[in-house]
Formats: C-alpha cells, structure tokens, sequence
C-alpha cells in the first residue's frame, strides 16, 4: 500500500511540474541531455553516483556552467558545479558522486534537478529513501 501511494505521489507530483514547464515555456536552450527515469533506493548516508549525457544542439561551439541537485520536501543535496565546453553536434558526460544525508526521512524521495547557466531541467529520476535496518528470522524454537 504505501509503495502504491508513493508511485501515485510520484506520478501526480511529475505531472504537476511538466504541466508547470508547459505553461513557463523555455528559453530554448541549445543544450540537449540524455537521461533516462526511474527511482532509485538508497538509505540514510549511502553513495549514488548520476551521469548525464550532454549534446550542443546549436550551431556554435557554447559553454554552459552545469550542477545538479536532488529536491524534495524532506531533504536536498546539492553537487559541484561543472564547467561544459561543447563544439556543434558533439556530446559530453559528467559524472556527480553523492551522499543521501543522514537526516534524510526514510520514505521521503527527491527529485534529480540539472542547472546549467540561467535555466534549470527536473529530470524524472528519484531518490527514494529506505530503512537501512532489515531485519531477518535466524532461527526459532517451538516445543
């Protein structure tokens, strides 16, 4: 139940940005990303590494200074920032290495956010936070 609750929380929290971008428009960017979605588990203090695929999709060679967060109403983190040199046509991709903060409430997730120059992206990839407790039956006894 509380997985279906937190896909449809997901789903309608997504919806509700993309339709926001919708309505904004862009600033038509000649920056293009390659990602993927998906959400991702990770406990309180674990590492995650993100990888995004860049493309100047403009006629010009263009520099754009880039970072990444992770947002969300319990928690953020926020990388480095990375300064992106790209000829015409030609693609580059970044590397981020992180840590979910130790106070990140488990169930809570967190949205993969990209920023370069004066514009930002959300992309669809979450943080969702789990217990790093598991507990296991070892052994038992009835007589």
């Amino acid at each position: 139940m509380k997985k279906l609750v937190l896909i449809a929380s997901l789903v309608t929290a997504t919806l509700i940005v993309s339709v926001g971008f919708a309505v904004l428009g862009s600033n038509e960017q000649p920056l293009a990303l390659a990602c993927g979605s998906g959400v991702v588990d990770k406990a309180q203090g674990e590492t995650f590494t993100v990888k995004i695929t860049f493309k100047n999709n403009g006629k010009h060679e263009g520099t754009w200074s880039v970072n990444i967060a992770f947002e969300g109403e319990s928690w953020t983190w926020s990388g480095e920032p990375q300064t992106l040199t790209l000829k015409p046509c030609h693609r580059k991709t970044l590397t981020w290495t992180g840590n979910v903060p130790e106070d990140a409430a488990t169930d809570s997730v967190a949205r993969l956010i990209v920023y370069y120059n004066d514009s930002f992206q959300p992309l669809n990839w979450w943080i969702h936070v789990v217990s790093g407790a598991e507990l296991a039956v070892t052994s038992s006894v009835v007589r």
